[in-house]
């Protein structure tokens, strides 16, 4: 299998070295720091004593300046130029969610003194947040991480010698807010705006961080992405419209996604069936009680798909869906350790970044927090790779679950008591209940592989198709497994695929971008779109 990282546009890729340095040179100008400087006063108050230091993050450039009054610190926030593509509307999405949670939960939020649009930053840098800085001694990852690979930069790996004191105490703060976002209901799908003073409503499209990633790293025109002002009524409108986005994504990226007719055959093969699934409405009762389509389903009282270590469950052990039609819950793409700030006893002072932060289908916040943990799945993949090949025989996924998320749900048990929480069709379960679910079932990859275009074809084919749709009957390497279910697709699927593949293989040789005339993009997908 190829990995998401490896299959970025390289030409993208040098397009946005070349262009960074002179975007971001203007930030370092003096008469912008004056200028931001006047700005945070006229909207924080107070008088700026000391300019701090600009630090940049991986969508942010951030000012930090110290004010006299009692030695306190604000910043002035900013999308960073060229790598967010939808400035205005990330800005004011996030600080909607910003105020939102913290007017409706516990959870530490830098408070927010006023957010700007691009046409109000005198120095024409973009749109703008002023908010606290809020002190912090280190971030939640870093605490946990193994100290012979702190000053590394690899992902981080839990210090094996952690105690269990530490993590009760980390865990625990988290489980609690955990449970607190997924109580939050709304009506629709899409980001939450402003309408009055204090009051929100979920007013436009969910701006996630794969659709940045996708303008950005694989050049999809922005016109195939869902209208900014469009909101969606169920979550089966949802997960169509992440299935679209990832045909987009195989359409629209020229270079380096698919590297033989095969890989694209296999790409085409996988997006058809996840999408007509999607379009059908199967994918929001995968691995629920509901659940009496899937290959997978038909095992429970039997013995597990062959190729997968599933653990044996019974359909009566199972919670039933959430309901397609709402209420929806808040979910945050960026929600990792990164950006949970700790004091020094470790109590959380502050959790930022919502950026990417909308409300979706019940069925995301219903899976284990993966990122909090920043245990990113793609190494977890190759981790179960390597270790199958060694052992010759498939790892469980449950057994992973148990190694690094046992304790996790077991603070949310502790949290929840008696009461409920993402309720069902029936009676509300237990958080923690539908996250085991969502390990031993699958859902957890299909909404990893829902959310993420890179990552979407290695997930589907190791850990989705056979639950999806039973045992291929022969065994094909990972170049040819569209073989094994291209009497799925339907005649004009099928009819499709060849002139398509033909199609990418010759522009891919040319090694270069195209920027598509909206109208032209729209059509272009519509030909693969059943």
């Amino acid at each position: 299998m190829q990995w998401d990282r490896q299959l970025y546009d390289d030409v993208a890729l040098e397009r946005i070295e070349t262009s960074e340095k002179a975007a971001e040179e203007p930030f370092h100008d003096l008469n912008t720091y004056h200028a931001f400087k006047l700005l945070i006063e006229r909207y924080r108050g107070g008088h700026v004593i000391k300019w701090g230091h600009l630090s940049k993050g991986s969508f942010n450039i951030v000012y930090r300046m110290r004010f006299q009054e009692g030695g306190k610190h604000a910043i002035l926030r900013i999308p960073r130029p060229g790598i967010v593509q939808f400035p205005d509307e990330k800005v004011r999405n996030e600080v909607a969610v910003m105020r939102y949670v913290a007017q409706k939960t516990t959870i530490p939020i830098p408070h927010v003194y006023y957010c700007g649009m691009a046409d109000e930053n005198p120095t024409g840098l973009g749109p703008f947040i002023i908010m606290d800085y809020v002190e912090n001694e280190e971030v939640f990852s870093s605490t946990l991480k193994d100290p012979e690979l702190r000053e590394k930069a690899e992902q981080p790996v839990l210090d094996p010698d952690v105690t269990e004191e530490k993590l009760e105490c980390l865990y625990g703060q988290m489980a609690k807010y955990v449970l607190q976002l997924a109580k939050l209901e709304f009506p629709r799908i899409g980001s939450l705006v402003s309408n009055g003073r204090d009051t929100y409503v979920v007013g436009g499209r969910p701006l996630t961080m794969n659709m940045n990633a996708l303008i950005l790293l694989a050049n999809i025109p922005p016109a195939v992405l869902p209208p900014k002002d469009k909101t969606y009524q169920t979550a089966d409108e949802w997960y169509l419209a992440l299935a679209d986005m990832h045909m987009a994504h195989l359409v629209f990226q020229r270079n380096d996604l698919t590297r033989s007719p095969d890989d694209c055959r296999n790409k085409y093969v996988a997006r058809q069936l996840f999408r007509r699934l999607a379009k059908e409405g199967r994918l929001t009762s995968f691995g629920f009680a509901d659940d009496s389509w899937s290959a997978q389903s038909a095992t429970w009282r039997s013995s597990p798909v062959s190729g997968i270590s599933t653990p044996r469950i019974t359909r009566p052990t199972l919670s039933p869906a959430p309901d397609a039609a709402g209420p929806f819950r808040l979910w945050c793409d960026d929600l990792r350790g990164g950006n949970i700030l700790l004091d020094r006893e470790l109590r959380v002072a502050a959790i930022i970044d919502w950026e990417f932060a909308y409300v979706g289908p019940p069925q995301f916040a219903l899976d284990p927090p993966w990122k909090v943990y920043d245990q990113r799945l793609q190494t977890w993949l190759r981790v179960m790779e390597d270790g199958e090949q060694k052992a010759d025989r498939p790892v469980d996924v449950g057994e992973i679950s148990k190694n690094t998320g046992d304790m996790d749900l077991g603070r949310e048990e502790q949290c929840q008591g008696n009461q409920g929480a993402c309720g069902s069709k029936n009676k509300p379960i237990k958080l923690s209940t539908h996250m085991r679910e969502s390990w031993e079932t699958g859902r957890f990859w299909l909404n990893y592989a829902a959310r993420r275009s890179w990552a979407f074809d290695a997930i589907y084919w190791r850990f989705l198709d056979k639950r999806f749709f039973g045992d291929r009957g022969v065994d094909e390497d990972d170049c040819r497994l569209w073989r094994t279910r291209v009497g799925l697709l339907t005649d004009a699927e099928r009819n499709a695929m060849e002139p398509f593949v033909e199609w990418k293989m010759e522009e891919g040789k040319a090694d270069t971008l195209v920027d598509w005339d909206p109208e032209e993009a729209k059509r272009r997908l519509a030909e693969v779109l059943f």
